[in-house]
């Protein structure tokens, strides 16, 4: 595909970049449009999925018909089929009236689906029939609705692991993934980072009437070399901050570094790709383990001081200190006699402590006291409910400061909303 009909494209929708990845993802919208096919959307919240899914309608046939994006992290639960698929008159209590759900409401348009790693099982396979046939069923009706609504689904996550995990239909995930696309991180785009800036930077002093910020070369290296997690939103957020605090539009990196968040440094571990993306997310989603990072760090001094305490573990009474061979991942494990063992000595093995294989390859009594192990066992769980703690008091304080509204809340942790309402019910918050 001709560069300047890319060009044209992000002129048309706003897209500020020319890093390579970008340019891929932008060419692969541009193909797929003018079918029919499914797409999925993958990239790190913030990164701008939802502006792919707007040059796919744009791009498309069903450019007259209706676009609709929803969140289905904030859908709630118990409502999200009706929001989806309408309900009839008297299907649960309050439905008072007949509803047309999302799906009746963009026939011959296009709806896109943000975050549909959250979606409910149970609505995963209404969505798969949909799909499929193009048929749905309104909630508290039996008489089968037909539809042509093309669907874009988008996830910050990995999808795969919810579908491992038995979170995510396998057969909806193939079905919603025909043509994946992938929005790369700021931090994978370059130059880009600086073109971003220098365009918010621009707007922002159009609406406060004041010169644009300008980085000194320290400066710019400073944020070229941040991790963004929050990606283009949180670079627009530091851009507006500065417009309105600094009244020296020239920006050293002494100034810079007072607008970046000090537990997002670029110290954390970058993804440099998008197999090492997938291959790191082990937990139930990116945004929600990028919030248990700085509560982990915390944690890393206590763990380093209860290694030494089993390094430095004294023996028993009367029993020479030993050191274990920790090279290997089986040189400190317990000995269990056998029935046809002999012991020399008069004292029973049954006494308290346990046996270890110590540098020699000999078996070392008395050198681990199994009430010593059972404290160090205590102490690691008072860890767990220390991290729970940490992770309740950064709920609770961006609560305070987004004065309790769980969306706001939500963007500030970098989690969705439907878990930092699970969150505020599992730590039973008051709201």
């Amino acid at each position: 595909m001709d560069i300047e009909d890319i060009q044209s494209v992000k002129q048309r929708f706003g897209i500020i970049g020319n890093a390579p990845s970008l340019n891929r993802a932008i060419e692969v919208a541009m193909l797929v449009a003018p079918k029919d096919s499914t797409v999925l959307i993958t990239g790190e919240s913030g990164s701008g999925k939802e502006s792919f899914s707007k040059i796919i309608h744009q791009l498309s046939h069903r450019k007259h018909g209706e676009f609709i994006a929803l969140n289905c992290g904030a859908l709630p639960e118990g409502t999200i089929d009706s929001e989806l698929f309408g309900h009839e008159k008297g299907a649960f209590t309050g439905a008072t009236e007949a509803r047309k759900g999302y799906f009746e409401v963009t026939d011959k348009g296009t709806i896109f689906l943000d975050e549909i790693a959250e979606m409910p099982l149970e609505t995963q396979a209404r969505l798969l029939r949909l799909l499929e046939n193009r048929e749905f069923i309104k909630v508290g009706s039996s008489k089968i609705r037909k539809t042509d609504v093309r669907v874009v689904a988008a996830t910050n996550v990995d999808l795969w692991k919810h579908v491992e995990d038995g979170k995510f239909r396998k057969d909806l995930y193939y079905r919603l993934s025909t043509i994946p696309i992938y929005v790369p991180p700021l931090r994978e785009r370059g130059d880009d980072i600086l073109l971003l800036f220098r365009k918010f930077s621009s707007d922002f002093a159009e609406i406060n009437r004041a010169k644009p910020l300008v980085l000194d070369e320290q400066a710019q290296h400073l944020l070229m070399g941040f991790r963004f997690p929050g990606n283009i939103r949180q670079l627009k957020n530091i851009a507006e901050q500065m417009s309105v605090m600094e009244s020296d539009r020239f920006i050293s990196a002494e100034t810079l570094r007072r607008y970046l968040p000090a537990n997002q440094s670029n110290y954390l571990p970058a993804l440099v790709n998008q197999q090492d993306r997938i291959n790191a997310n082990t937990s139930d989603s990116f945004s929600e383990r990028d919030l248990l990072y700085k509560v982990l760090f915390e944690l890393k001094r206590d763990v380093a001081e209860l290694k030494k305490i089993v390094l430095g573990m004294g023996a028993g009474p009367g029993v020479e200190r030993q050191s274990p061979v920790y090279a290997k991942p089986d040189s400190l494990m317990p000995t269990v006699p056998h029935a046809h063992d002999t012991h020399t000595d008069d004292e029973s093995d049954d006494d308290g402590y346990l046996s270890y294989v110590g540098n020699e390859g000999r078996a070392s009594k008395k050198t681990l006291n199994i009430d010593t192990i059972d404290d160090i066992t205590h102490e690691m769980e008072d860890e767990s409910f220390s991290l729970q703690k940490n992770e309740k008091e950064m709920i609770v304080k961006a609560l305070k400061k987004n004065s309790k509204k769980r969306k706001d809340a939500a963007r500030d942790l970098g989690i969705s909303e439907r878990t930092l309402y699970r969150k505020i019910k599992l730590y039973d918050i008051d709201e």
